[in-house]
């Protein structure tokens, strides 16, 4: 069958892409278009073209990653929970992850803000048992004084 002007420019077209993409070397690129313009029929086209390498294919694109303040927040919110004492350092680490993520575009914004709450919570509860204490110990010293 004779090589129309279609399937030239196909050829063409093929052996470009594989010279672009490194798949062919300068030489080996304009011998094949040099024997495309020379070939009378598709079968020769196709002969330049069928032995190319094919293109690699992309690598998956990596997820984005988690932001380890937001994770350090919700542990210490956890932790806060059971010591109290770790519930300032989750509302710290929590509000510096969530600026990093709105920068960075970095996973965890959950994680940062669950951190925040019980940080939050903790620090309330705890502020609050301190109040009564206080005031029972007044109570208590003025009653008795």
């Amino acid at each position: 069958m004779l090589a129309g002007d279609a399937d030239r420019e196909r050829a063409v077209e093929t052996l470009k892409d594989a010279f672009t993409e490194g798949r062919l070397t300068q030489g080996e690129y304009e011998d094949r278009i040099g024997l495309a313009f020379q070939a009378r029929t598709s079968g020769e086209l196709s002969a330049l073209t069928h032995d190319l390498p094919r293109p690699p294919l992309p690598l998956p694109a990596r997820p984005p990653r988690t932001n380890s303040k937001a994770v350090g927040a919700l542990v210490c919110g956890v932790s806060g929970v059971f010591v109290g004492v770790t519930a300032i350092p989750a509302i710290v680490l929590g509000h510096m992850a969530r600026r990093e993520i709105r920068r960075t575009g970095e996973q965890g914004d959950g994680l940062a803000v669950g951190g925040l709450v019980l940080g939050y919570v903790v620090t309330i509860v705890m502020v609050v048992a301190v109040a009564l204490m206080v005031a029972l110990i007044t109570a208590v010293v003025h009653e008795a004084g």
